[in-house]
């Protein structure tokens, strides 16, 4: 590990999603990108295009070229919106996927920041996942506020 928080932290979010990658891919068939795609879609959505791509940080013909594929497959649908919009939402088995296996990596989450290894102090429950996820939505917001450098 590095002795950087931004080195570590990009380290341990890489790390997560091959470990999330591994659940899903073992429990459920599915990769943590689609799963990522899909959840992202259940936060937001409905949703066009642009606005998707905007949250996944990727271009519009990123997620565009993905849509026909995952409308096959079952996972979302899509419908026109005013112009020449596209709107997303999930389906049914697009739901129950980011519920049921959303719930499994939380647990899976919640139960790695208990190792006592994090605070033995503490221990058990080193570390309270709901206090870490305010903190971090909250470091988003103040990163968010700040802007891109000019």
């Amino acid at each position: 590990m590095a002795d950087r928080i931004t080195v570590t932290l990009h380290e341990l979010v890489a790390e997560l999603d091959i470990y999330a990658d591994a659940v899903l891919q073992q429990r459920h068939g599915v990769s943590f990108n689609l799963f990522e795609f899909l959840a992202t879609l259940a936060e937001v959505g409905p949703v066009d295009v642009t606005g998707l791509a905007r949250c996944l940080r990727v271009t519009k013909a990123a997620v565009s070229k993905r849509l026909p594929g995952l409308v096959d497959d079952g996972w979302i649908r899509t419908e026109a919106g005013t112009g020449r919009r596209v709107v997303m939402s999930l389906t049914d088995k697009g739901h129950t996927l980011v519920q049921r296996a959303g719930g499994e990596l939380e647990a899976e989450f919640t139960e790695m920041l208990a190792d006592p290894r994090l605070d033995p102090e503490v221990s058990p429950g080193a570390i309270d996942a709901g206090r870490l996820n305010s903190h971090l939505a909250t470091l988003t917001t103040i990163v968010l506020e700040k802007g891109t450098p000019s």
